[in-house]
């Protein structure tokens, strides 16, 4: 049985659209993947992504939002 651990929910403030982030680990072993669910009212976003490109995309949503003026 494949093993889904959740791992943080949150809400964007504008959209309202509901983002989960979840581990997934097979029986079978291998690598975990990282799924990240969004809930656009009764629309699903699904993808699963690989350790490597987490790290990518985290680091790039770290850029982005350090860049960002604070007000």
């Amino acid at each position: 049985m494949t093993r889904v651990t959740s791992l943080d929910k949150l809400r964007a403030p504008l959209g309202g659209q509901e983002i989960e982030l979840q581990q997934i680990d097979f029986d079978a072993g291998g690598m975990s993947l990282l799924r990240t669910r969004i809930r656009e009212k009764s629309r699903f976003t699904v993808f699963d992504i690989d350790p490597q490109t987490a790290e990518q995309w985290g680091h790039a949503l770290l850029r982005w939002a350090q860049a960002q003026e604070r007000g």
